[in-house]
């Protein structure tokens, strides 16, 4: 019987066979990966199985996550000599377009990207998906049924795909959280007061986007206008952060991100 075959136990592979466990996931899982700790972890926690060789992975597969770092994914690709027939690949390496990985092998076999979030792990996590033209509309099922057990699951054009990644990371939102937290107590607040306000600030707001804003972006505008009364401490402090540069080191930050996407490997 085909499995669900990881190549390489990294922490998004980690991440994803937790949620997938989590949201009862009980078919057969494969993980191959050089560091033996690694395998150890996952099999004693998710009872996978675990696999040295990743030729005797691959061949198990029904479902192929290809998931070293992206420089290390040609080289992988290069030892398989051909993926299975019946298996269905995706890549989960950023920076790694669909034309790269379908000149990878030899056996043509249309290929996903797809970009887990690490919050998988808990079922709170968002998948991006992109696919290659040629995937059939059943493994497209597939894959998205899979990746719908560990949380949301949006599909978007591969020419967005980077962007997306550098956008939606929740680094940036423990970030967020960490630095509020910091200065929080810079102002003589306990570190758990700091951080139920910090949490109530940016969670209770998100709340009130899903509620109230729906698909509209726009309303974020009134809920700020409504959040911040003119000449009030919200509004000062929100006049503070943009004369700083605020929403500038945001676009930067992000530019820099997309532009290290944008390099890490192009063919």
């Amino acid at each position: 019987m085909s499995a669900l075959v990881f190549l390489g136990a990294g922490r998004i592979s980690a991440a994803l066979v937790a949620g997938l466990r989590a949201g009862g996931y009980r078919s057969r899982i494969v993980v191959c990966d050089r560091h033996p700790e690694k395998l150890r972890r996952l099999r004693r926690s998710f009872g996978v199985q675990v696999e040295a060789d990743p030729r005797r992975a691959a061949a198990q597969a029904g479902l192929l996550m290809v998931a070293v770092r992206p420089a290390d994914v040609l080289p992988l690709l290069a030892t398989l000599g051909g993926l299975p027939a019946h298996a269905v690949p995706v890549s989960l390496a950023a920076g790694v377009p669909l034309r790269t990985l379908a000149r990878a092998v030899p056996t043509r076999v249309p290929w996903t990207r797809a970009m887990p979030s690490p919050a998988v792990r808990t079922r709170h996590g968002l998948t991006a998906l992109a696919f290659a033209p040629g995937v059939p509309h059943a493994a497209r099922r597939r894959v998205r049924a899979l990746f719908a057990r560990a949380g949301g699951v949006l599909e978007i054009p591969e020419g967005d795909f980077d962007a997306f990644s550098v956008v939606y990371s929740t680094s940036q939102g423990y970030h967020a959280l960490a630095a509020r937290i910091r200065a929080a107590r810079k102002l003589g607040l306990d570190a758990q007061t700091a951080l139920v306000a910090v949490r109530h600030s940016l969670l209770d707001a998100l709340r009130d986007v899903g509620e109230i804003s729906g698909k509209n972006p726009a309303a974020l505008d009134e809920l700020i206008a409504a959040a911040a009364t003119p000449g009030g401490l919200a509004a000062k402090t929100l006049e503070t952060q943009r004369a700083a540069g605020y929403d500038r080191s945001i676009e930067r930050a992000f530019r820099a991100g997309l532009a290290r996407a944008r390099t890490v490997l192009k063919a």
